[in-house]
């Protein structure tokens, strides 16, 4: 009817909560970054692991952080968490290593969607990921996530707004200039790749810019939040039932 307000979308109800394992960084983080609190709806807790600086672990080998990273993830599954994330998509190389080690599911990274989307796409549509830095996102990542190795990628500027933010703990952001990267790197990937049916963001960074990319594109966009998201959903558990009255 005329002047009909929209639905408000439904408070996520459950016990526990998403635990988030944090780079240490110091870069802002606005709405929409898996880092903010303010992205979900749904209770996340995070643990910063010391040492583990965004260019250790996506321009070096972070196998040395396993042991902080494995304990980070037992406190807060210890405190309650019922599911175990990421800040940083790169540490798909350790899926395995550190799901084993940890008593509640664990999601890496959001390439683990990649596999996921890929049989929900019309035959012949392929899935594609954008993320901070293509020179560093190899085998090793696309194959602890399960994904395709020949999955198409496209990274965005090594020496961009968003790369000299967060490699460099910037203390502000050039967010319309880190749009502009996005959208640029989308139209690059669908412009290479023209079967390309959706795209999911490596990057726990870029979900603010999710909504310019899928304008530019026409695409399905997945990325971190949509992964806490699905994890949540299955891990919660069910509120306490209310008192007989």
């Amino acid at each position: 009817m005329s002047g009909a307000r929209a639905a408000r979308a439904p408070v996520a109800r459950g016990r526990g909560f998403v635990g988030l394992l944090r780079l240490d960084t110091a870069f802002p983080r606005p709405v929409g970054d898996v880092g903010n609190p303010n992205t979900f709806e749904f209770p996340v807790r995070a643990a910063v692991v010391r040492g583990a600086t965004a260019a250790r672990v996506v321009r070096a080998d972070a196998t040395p952080l396993l042991g902080p990273f494995v304990e980070a993830g037992r406190a807060l599954a210890d405190a309650g968490a019922v599911a175990i994330a990421t800040s940083c998509g790169f540490l798909a190389a350790h899926q395995r290593a550190i799901a084993d080690a940890l008593p509640v599911p664990f999601a890496a990274s959001a390439l683990l969607q990649v596999a996921w989307l890929a049989p929900l796409l019309p035959s012949g549509r392929r899935v594609g990921v954008i993320t901070i830095d293509a020179d560093a996102l190899g085998a090793a990542h696309l194959a602890g996530a399960g994904a395709p190795p020949d999955t198409p990628v496209e990274g965005l500027p090594r020496d961009g707004a968003l790369a000299a933010a967060v490699f460099g703990d910037a203390p502000s952001l050039d967010r319309a200039a880190i749009a502009a990267e996005v959208v640029a790197a989308g139209r690059r990937l669908r412009r290479r790749v023209p079967a390309l049916g959706a795209i999911v963001l490596e990057c726990t960074n870029l979900p603010p810019y999710r909504d310019a990319l899928a304008r530019a594109t026409g695409l399905p966009i997945h990325d971190s939040n949509t992964l806490l998201r699905w994890l949540w959903a299955g891990a919660a558990r069910p509120p306490h039932p209310e008192p007989a009255r």
